[in-house]
């Protein structure tokens, strides 16, 4: 089955229309539709349209509630905190955003928790406005148990992604999205679902032993962390920033509360805002910085995290974004069957 070529508009169109049809309002919808376009534009097909039946599930569940007016409170002169309301995440950090920066603006570096959340995305789409305004910007996640802590033969950790982005003046900011699961358990799910491999160390079946099969890691089994005891330690970190800190549920605790019905749990999201401006260096930092990243990029072999993302956008933008038939279809049937 052939591709069907779309534009970001209509991504985000066929969002607002499944989404809408299926009890989330217009703000909701459209806060979702620009992360999920985002995703496809930018090449990560994992975070993309590939999630809309765990979205709708949850709507359909009433896990989620699709008309949620996030709350925000600035409850110190360096803290922002969003209630979410039980709705997705990408309105309540859309909402919270412009607190934080004018809060990392005023004391050189402020923090956002945001709590009642369902966080299905990408992060970099939600870190790199930051960076695009002028600051140095970290986010950080959790989910439910995916992710065999070292020594371990059980899931404790969530996939639990860590976000990092830094301006760059006139050119666009260098930012990094990664998980501290060996892979992001999406590109496993893809990888299942086509048929594909994945590399030995990515993850365990059920019994606790090693595979390359991406169905058995899915099903049953579990994700490594990378690099072993240093990316089981990055995780935790990640468990307490976000939950230990903001009184949300830790990974282990969204799955008791989960009700499993495909999509993301109740949880939370620890950020973090950084003037460059503020730490003494004057207007020095950004050509200090620049000349690391020329160091970096003149190196044989070597590239800057995030430039794929950006070709990917670029090339999008002109040849339009290829979506497998199958899920646009699913995406269709969405609509269809809430009409």
């Amino acid at each position: 089955m052939s591709d069907r070529i779309m534009t970001v508009s209509e991504i985000e169109q066929l969002v607002i229309d499944c989404l809408m049809a299926n009890g989330c309002n217009a703000e909701n919808s459209g806060a979702l539709a620009r992360t999920i376009g985002a995703a496809e534009r930018d090449g990560c097909a994992s975070h993309g349209l590939f999630r809309m039946p765990g979205y709708i599930a949850s709507l359909r569940s009433g896990k989620v509630d699709g008309c949620a007016e996030p709350l925000v409170e600035r409850i110190s002169p360096s803290v922002v905190r969003v209630d979410g309301k039980r709705g997705y995440a990408p309105l309540a950090l859309e909402k919270g955003r412009q607190a934080l920066i004018e809060a990392a603006r005023e004391n050189g570096i402020a923090a956002m928790a945001l709590v009642n959340v369902h966080h299905f995305a990408a992060l970099w789409v939600e870190v790199e406005p930051i960076a695009e305004a002028g600051l140095a910007a970290m986010a950080f996640t959790t989910y439910k148990p995916a992710v065999v802590p070292a020594g371990a033969k059980q899931p404790l950790f969530g996939t639990n992604p860590m976000c990092f982005g830094w301006p760059r003046g006139e050119q666009p900011p260098m930012v990094f999205d990664q998980a501290s699961a060996s892979m992001a358990r999406g590109e496993v799910m893809i990888a299942a679902r086509d048929g594909h491999s994945v590399p030995l160390g990515t993850g365990v079946d059920a019994e606790g032993n090693p595979t390359t099969d991406p169905a058995a890691i899915i099903e049953g089994g579990a994700l490594l962390p990378f690099g072993g005891h240093k990316g089981s330690t990055i995780a935790m970190m990640i468990e307490l920033l976000v939950a230990g800190l903001t009184g949300m549920d830790f990974s282990y605790e969204a799955q008791q509360n989960d009700n499993n019905d495909g999509g993301p749990p109740n949880g939370g999201e620890f950020m973090l805002a950084i003037d460059p401006n503020r730490f003494g260096d004057g207007d020095n930092w950004l050509q200090h910085s620049e000349a690391f990243f020329a160091r970096l990029s003149a190196m044989d072999g070597a590239h800057i995290p995030g430039n794929r993302r950006y070709a990917n956008r670029a090339a999008h933008a002109d040849k339009g974004i290829a979506v497998k038939q199958s899920v646009y279809d699913s995406c269709m049937g969405f609509i269809q069957a809430a009409g």
